[in-house]
């Protein structure tokens, strides 16, 4: 039977990957005819050398280099309005995010705002963006949100407590330039918050329902067609690539494999989710991050096994995979077995790294549990791609486990 639907796949305008690779960025802001220059930064990495690097090599082809460095964790809604006067100062014609998600995600919107206008509400959820935005440059210095490839920011709402997203393909980045050297600075949780999302990230892609059974009206403006088999690829290398070097990274900052190996990580898990989507544990964990202020991969990495308990009836093949993909020996087990051993491999995985192992850990009550679950369960956006159909009940029930 002919299959009805198509699938596609996109990513950044160009991706450049190496040690060393910063220097590179002035170069590429001189062939898209750049002359002011918006970076956007957080206080540390602006107190740092990595900052000096970028500025470097613009300098050398660059006439007005202006550096914003108020960007925070899970910004927020009003934090893009501060970022958004001082741009309006700069006139950039091309910004640059540096450092995590984040920043990423940040100098994303702010570029969205100086192109449209308008307010940053009437931009989220899928597909209203009007159209491309100005140049954006990605640097990543963690590995973990693939931001510097996806076409998705994801902002805090802080007065309704949770997390809100914009998504379009015009939100990806015209160079994302990953350079493993920018993360040897990157402090240990960090490291283990944002390589667990990277994790998350490919799993999630790698379970999610495939392309064809998922609903294509107006599939031309849909950002995520379901699992295809290039985010199928790319989420397997994404997994792999975290389970041999997310530990090594975590324990031995200096490990240049190791970092490289979860730059790699990162990208392989952005360019999937991105072309694939994100289910149920992200559904989840973005009111648990508005509410009690944890990091998105905290987050994540609390909730994962528990989410993979629950979908593992509908995924047993692939979490035997996932399982092989981590390292795990599943020689004469039967699929139940291995996806048991998945499940435990994450456990054990998170314990070597510091994730809390629970909600209570991290400040979550059972009155907390409510709230959650409805905000939860209104993000059909995501719950659509979950391999297993999910009731509020189930929601509320692996709260409830995870606690």
């Amino acid at each position: 039977m002919t299959n009805p639907f198509t699938w596609s796949f996109h990513s950044a305008g160009n991706i450049v990957f190496g040690c060393g690779s910063v220097s590179q960025v002035g170069t590429f802001a001189h062939k898209y005819t750049a002359r002011k220059v918006l970076l956007v930064t957080d206080e540390l990495l602006a107190a740092s050398g990595i900052i000096n690097k970028v500025i470097e090599s613009l300098s050398e082809y660059i006439s007005e280099v202006k550096v914003y460095s108020e960007s925070q964790p899970e910004p927020s809604l009003q934090l893009v309005e501060d970022c958004l006067s001082f741009a309006d100062k700069v006139r950039p014609d091309l910004i640059i995010g540096l450092g995590g998600g984040s920043n990423m995600d940040l100098a994303k919107v702010v570029a969205l705002r100086l192109t449209f206008g308008g307010d940053t509400h009437k931009y989220l959820g899928e597909d209203r963006v009007p159209g491309p935005i100005m140049p954006v440059f990605c640097i990543p210095t963690t590995a973990g949100s693939g931001s510097e490839v996806t076409g998705s920011a994801v902002l805090t709402d802080t007065k309704n407590h949770i997390k809100v997203a914009m998504l379009s393909n015009f939100l990806r980045p015209l160079l994302a330039l990953v350079d493993p050297e920018l993360s040897v600075s990157c402090p240990p949780k960090v490291t283990s918050e944002s390589g667990i999302d990277a994790l998350v990230h490919s799993i999630e892609a790698y379970t999610a329902v495939e392309y064809n059974k998922v609903s294509k009206k107006n599939f031309e403006q849909t950002l995520f067609p379901g699992r295809n088999p290039m985010g199928k690829l790319f989420a397997a290398e994404g997994i792999k690539q975290a389970g041999k070097y997310l530990v090594r990274a975590v324990n031995n900052p200096n490990d240049i494999e190791a970092r490289t190996g979860m730059g790699f990580a990162a990208l392989m898990g952005g360019l999937a989710f991105s072309n694939v989507c994100v289910a149920l544990v992200h559904a989840m964990e973005y009111p648990l991050g508005g509410l009690v202020k944890c990091s998105h991969g905290q987050g994540n990495g609390i909730l994962l096994p528990y989410v993979m308990k629950f979908n593992a009836p509908t995924r047993r093949l692939e979490f035997a995979n996932i399982a092989r993909f981590l390292g795990e020996n599943i020689k004469n087990l039967t699929k139940e077995e291995a996806a048991k051993r998945a499940i435990n491999a994450i456990v054990n995985l998170k314990k070597e790294i510091g994730i809390p192992t629970t909600l209570k850990d991290i400040g979550v009550k059972s009155d907390d549990i409510p709230f959650l679950s409805q905000k939860a369960f209104e993000i059909k956006r995501l719950l659509r791609f979950n391999p297993r159909v999910v009731r509020k009940s189930d929601i509320i029930s692996i709260y409830k486990e995870a606690l």
